[in-house]
């Protein structure tokens, strides 16, 4: 099969009349990312040892 070296010049104005559509833009806003994490657990257990060594460091304060 013999092919011509035409078919490609055939389709090239095609795509330039196409490549004209698209078109690549950054957005005008700022793109937002919403995370939703619970720090929850580390917080008790930092205030719970905060707690514990405050309650060591002043017994009277707290007597048994």
């Amino acid at each position: 099969m013999k092919r011509s070296g035409a078919s490609p010049l055939i389709g090239l104005p095609a795509w330039l009349a196409l490549s004209a559509c698209v078109t690549v833009k950054a957005p005008d806003k700022p793109i937002e990312i919403n995370l939703n994490i619970s720090v929850k657990q580390e917080v008790v257990v930092s205030l719970k040892k905060d707690a514990d060594d405050f309650i060591a460091n002043n017994p009277d304060l707290f007597p048994k």
